[in-house]
């Protein structure tokens, strides 16, 4: 596989390139354009008097102009999207070297109620999702979060084999997102689905019938009065009639209209993804399963979406008043469209729904497969049924650069709990959260931070954040009971869970603390918990000596001629060293 950061400068040079030759050949239409109008309306001129030739010069130049103006609109939108293409390797570029906190960081989806979404920067400033999110629909984004807060533990090679052959398409993925960021999409998909499912028609078959009848009769009348059959005066007789007729169902076809407007341009966004996706050839299940949703009895749900958008543009000639006034008139125009509209939803409004979630489904592996690009020399965890939760070398945190990240070997067995100690900004918390991810991206499907990961899936539960709620009337200590209440409860029904606490019941005095935590992790060993605890209270470590699946683990801190210093490296043992006394002196507070 090519190296992502090579990829990202040559695409982003190649499609420069291709932007600036576009630009020219733009140019050269312009011109053409202009001198066709020109020699055109010279033609006309010189030839007015002979309102044949004239004629034939302007049809013949009108031809032209349009022939090259559809050419001209057809290199434009080209141009755009290679426009997005080169943005978007910018943007990959930007995102490498570390500057990508001005992303939409996903803050609305810390929820202190989830098992873990609060607690290990996966949502925020600076979070996870910040720096891996690229879905461009906001259905895609839900589906990103949706995945990553699953802690589903099952299918996970079948996940892995998707993001695998996913981030082996680099250049696919990336038209994907330079396609969905050409159309400018208003209104949510889930509303849309939900008008069409409750969507109830109000024309028949017969009416449709009428239609056709009335514009061949809307014929027959025009022929009669120019042969002078009939007085003149009847085509505006019938117009009216027709006007008549479409007027009583004015206010249903408005409805229609306005509805199938807000849809417009989602259908056509949605259309030209889902023929990216059935044009492609997949060969891991889990694609090849979502690919066979948008199959239906040798149609391709992008014509069929195309149709409908067909329909929709149709109905919305009503919208230019001469179109309104003689289509209606003479054609019955917003009936036919409105019923054309209403068998589509007859048929395929059921349908829609699992179209528009294959299109999100692709959004979200997008990112997936992205980061799994970006990162290639992570590895994929092999899971396993061995009694190892997890056995890693070079575990790291996934967000920090691989010249800054300090890395550390880990191997927690079923049904143990380490209490991990260490100075302040020592990394317990740091380590805490690459844990965390680790369980988290393995259940996704992703490449973890390591250079090897042996990993029995495990779902994920944490209490590192508590806060304080004044909405909710309640204490920082209640809000960590509360939270710490919701951990035991949850293991009691299902101890397939990793526990990572950080420092936990500070919100009580030194000797409550110490009882507590100390009572706490006896009640998770009881329950034959798997996790991890940090703690700066050392009497904790004593419980290793009275419970066997207890290990003690710390980071350290020295202080080297006067200063202190870090290695950031997981050691087993407890904490000898604590810095706050030095750094209150240091910081010359005391």
């Amino acid at each position: 596989m090519q190296n992502s950061s090579e990829f990202y400068k040559s695409q982003l040079e190649a499609h420069q390139s291709k932007a600036r030759d576009i630009f020219k050949k733009l140019s050269l239409f312009s011109l053409l354009r202009l001198s066709v109008f020109v020699l055109t309306a010279v033609g006309v001129y010189f030839t007015f008097n002979q309102w044949q030739i004239a004629a034939g010069i302007a049809i013949f130049g009108i031809a032209i102009f349009l022939f090259l103006l559809s050419k001209y609109t057809d290199l434009k939108s080209e141009r755009a999207r290679f426009k997005r293409l080169v943005k978007i390797n910018e943007e990959e570029i930007t995102i490498a070297s570390g500057d990508f906190h001005n992303r939409e960081d996903g803050s609305e989806f810390q929820n202190p109620k989830h098992f873990y979404s609060l607690d290990i920067d996966l949502f925020g400033k600076g979070s996870f999702f910040q720096f891996t999110n690229r879905t461009t629909i906001k259905e895609g984004t839900q589906k990103l979060v949706n995945f990553l807060l699953a802690n589903t533990i099952t299918e996970i090679p079948t996940r892995q084999e998707a993001i695998k052959e996913l981030s082996e398409q680099p250049e696919w993925r990336q038209n994907f997102t330079a396609i969905a960021q050409g159309v400018k999409v208003e209104h949510s998909a889930s509303n849309i689905i939900k008008w069409l499912k409750h969507y109830k028609p109000f024309l028949s078959k017969t009416w449709f019938l009428i239609t056709i009848g009335f514009s061949l009769a809307s014929l027959l009348v025009f022929v009669l009065a120019v042969a002078e059959i009939i007085p003149i005066e009847s085509l505006l007789y019938w117009l009216l009639f027709g006007l008549g007729i479409t007027g009583r169902y004015l206010k249903q076809v408005n409805v229609v209209s306005a509805q199938t407007s807000k849809a417009k341009d989602t259908f056509r966004q949605y259309a030209l993804l889902l023929n990216k996706i059935e044009t492609t050839t997949f060969s891991s299940d889990l694609l090849k399963a979502q690919q066979s949703r948008i199959e239906l009895e040798g149609q391709k749900a992008s014509e069929i979406f195309a149709k409908f958008s067909k329909h929709i543009d149709g109905l919305d000639n009503r919208n230019n008043l001469l179109s309104a006034i003689f289509g209606n008139g003479y054609f019955l125009w917003d009936l036919r469209q409105a019923y054309y509209i209403e068998q589509w939803i007859k048929t395929y409004a059921d349908k829609v729904e699992d179209w528009f979630e294959v299109v999100t489904f692709f959004d979200a592996y997008n990112s997936l497969g992205n980061y799994a690009f970006n990162h290639q020399a992570f590895t994929y965890p092999e899971i396993t049924e061995t009694k190892n939760t997890i056995l890693a070398q070079d575990l790291g945190h996934p967000l920090l650069q691989s010249d800054k990240r300090v890395d550390s070997d880990l191997d927690i067995q079923d049904q143990q709990f380490f209490i991990v100690t260490g100075a302040n900004m020592a990394g317990k918390s740091t380590f805490l959260r690459t844990v965390a991810l680790h369980i988290v991206m393995s259940n996704v499907g992703l490449p973890v931070c390591a250079t090897q990961s042996k990993y029995k899936p495990i779902k994920l539960i944490t209490s590192m954040r508590t806060t304080d709620s004044l909405t909710d009337d309640s204490s920082y200590f209640f809000s960590e009971l509360t939270r710490l209440k919701f951990v035991v409860d949850t293991i009691e029904k299902d101890n397939n869970y990793f526990i990572i606490l950080d420092e936990i019941l500070k919100g009580t005095n030194s000797t409550d603390k110490a009882i507590g935590s100390r009572k706490f992790v006896e009640k998770l060993v009881k329950l034959n918990a798997t996790g991890i605890i940090a703690t700066h209270d050392l009497s904790l470590t004593e419980i290793e000596a009275q419970l066997e699946p207890v290990k003690n683990y710390f980071f350290d801190a020295q202080i080297v001629n006067d200063e202190l210093y870090f290695d950031y490296k997981l050691k087993q043992g407890v904490c000898q060293n604590m810095n706050a006394s030095f750094l209150l002196k240091k910081m010359e507070i005391v």
